[in-house]
């Protein structure tokens, strides 16, 4: 059987503690099977006997190699990632929510971002209380990914 990529172990090796044995194999009489085939009842339980209790160890290090690889992926994510912070009363865009709220006038040229928001403080988790300009607050808190810096136009102020 196929090892699962990220515990490098099977999944029948991780319930019962061996390999499986195919149906070619004992067709062919594979070493392991005339192996098994010379063993006394008694030797052949002893042996399963010890396997089982090689299994603990064999699932803890599934569970290592599956820690391991989730490591791995999370470092490979979390160098692409670009995490933005927002001091309180700073201007952003808020991404307009929920997603398919499209004008039927404009289509997919319907804007994506709404007018600039005040942030009025932030909240644990990277989420953001959010105020209009005329100092009216959200009462939900938005996350970080769905709001970006605002940047005020000179043409517009002027």
């Amino acid at each position: 059987m196929a090892c699962h990529g990220a515990t490098k172990l099977s999944p029948y090796h991780l319930v019962y503690g061996h390999e499986v044995v195919l149906p070619w194999e004992l067709n062919l009489d594979s070493r392991r099977v005339t192996f098994q085939d010379q063993l006394m009842a008694d030797e052949y339980s002893a042996l399963m006997k010890d396997e089982l209790e090689d299994l603990a160890g064999h699932r803890l290090k599934g569970l290592m190699n599956a820690e391991a690889n989730k490591a791995r992926i999370s470092r490979w994510h979390d160098k692409r990632v670009k995490a933005k912070t927002f001091e309180q009363g700073e201007l952003v865009w808020k991404l307009i929510l929920p997603i398919g709220t499209k004008s039927s006038k404009l289509g997919k040229w319907s804007p994506t971002w709404e007018e600039p928001f005040r942030v009025s403080r932030c909240v644990p988790g990277n989420a953001y209380i959010l105020e209009t300009l005329e100092w009216e607050e959200y009462s939900r808190a938005l996350n970080e990914k769905y709001l970006k810096k605002y940047y005020p136009s000179i043409w517009v102020d002027a």
